[in-house]
């Protein structure tokens, strides 16, 4: 039984191995494909840079309240245009025009009586003099002449007592007639009256805003930009200068003015103020506006 299994065996691995040893079949290789892949077409590219920012002008505040009162005027509504110095709204002055009135009759008061004081220093002048002569003629004793003397001084002291109450007079009037000004809430500039804040009949206190008011022009424009550039935009150097709320798209130029030296850390930007060249008429402060760089790239 061994043996059978043997030869069994023996056999069967003799089959295997002339089964292995069959030519394998030989695949070739596929000749590679050449294929051109055309270069990407160079052109003129564009190295213009945009940025955004609004438009602003220099002269742009809030008006407010330099004394408390009552207001009792409003000259002036929104949108309306304005000169500087001009009337806005005014508060009740009565008191302060009252104590106005007085202080300048306070004033009135001491210049006479300052002039008296000159009048009589000069006649006492004059009675010293004639003292001298009596006194030289010895006509009268010394102690007359000495009275006569010691009384001139005394106006004098009088004069100028009377002319340094007269000066804290004037100054105490001066005062009063600021405060009288506060109650006149005027312009500060030729501008528009962008919004008003106070009503007729209203109390106000010290530093309660009036108005705000703007000035139109000369129009600015305001942006930042990527602290790369802080090297390639000079003052003096045109930038385009246009906005998507202007159908028509027109372009006005504008030219730098004013490039910050520093970087904001906290952003890696730098602030650039630039001036509209010419008249802009569809610009108004504080609409936002495309701004482009030209070769800033």
């Amino acid at each position: 039984m061994r043996k059978e299994v043997q030869l069994g065996l023996i056999v069967a691995a003799l089959g295997w191995s002339g089964c292995s040893s069959q030519p394998q079949p030989v695949v070739a290789a596929a000749s590679p494909v050449h294929s051109e892949v055309a270069a990407p077409a160079i052109g003129k590219q564009d190295d213009s840079f945009t940025a955004s920012g609004p438009i602003v002008v220099e002269n742009q505040l809030d008006v407010a309240a330099l004394r408390e009162g009552v207001v009792v005027e409003i000259a002036v509504q929104p949108d309306e245009r304005v000169r500087a110095g001009q009337l806005l709204a005014k508060l009740d002055d009565r008191q302060i025009s009252a104590d106005v009135e007085a202080a300048a009759a306070k004033v009135r008061s001491i210049e006479a009586n300052l002039e008296n004081w000159k009048a009589e220093t000069k006649v006492l002048q004059v009675d010293l003099e004639r003292a001298k002569k009596l006194w030289e003629a010895e006509v009268i004793p010394k102690e007359e002449l000495e009275h006569a003397q010691y009384k001139e001084e005394a106006d004098e002291y009088e004069v100028q007592r009377e002319s340094e109450s007269l000066n804290n007079a004037r100054d105490v009037l001066k005062s009063l007639e600021l405060e009288k000004e506060k109650t006149r809430i005027t312009a500060p500039f030729d501008g528009v009256i962008a919004r008003r804040y106070v009503r007729l009949g209203q109390k106000v206190s010290i530093g309660d805003r009036l108005f705000w008011v703007t000035a139109m022009g000369p129009l600015e424009v305001k942006f930042t930009l990527p602290e790369r550039f802080l090297s390639k935009v000079r003052e003096g150097e045109q930038v385009a200068v246009t906005s998507v709320d202007i159908p028509s798209q027109v372009q006005y130029t504008a030219k730098i003015t004013q490039v910050s030296p520093v970087i904001d850390p906290s952003s890696g930007t730098i602030e650039v103020l630039a001036r509209m060249v010419d008249s802009a008429p569809q610009l108004r402060p504080g609409m936002l506006v495309n701004i482009s760089l030209p070769n800033a790239q």
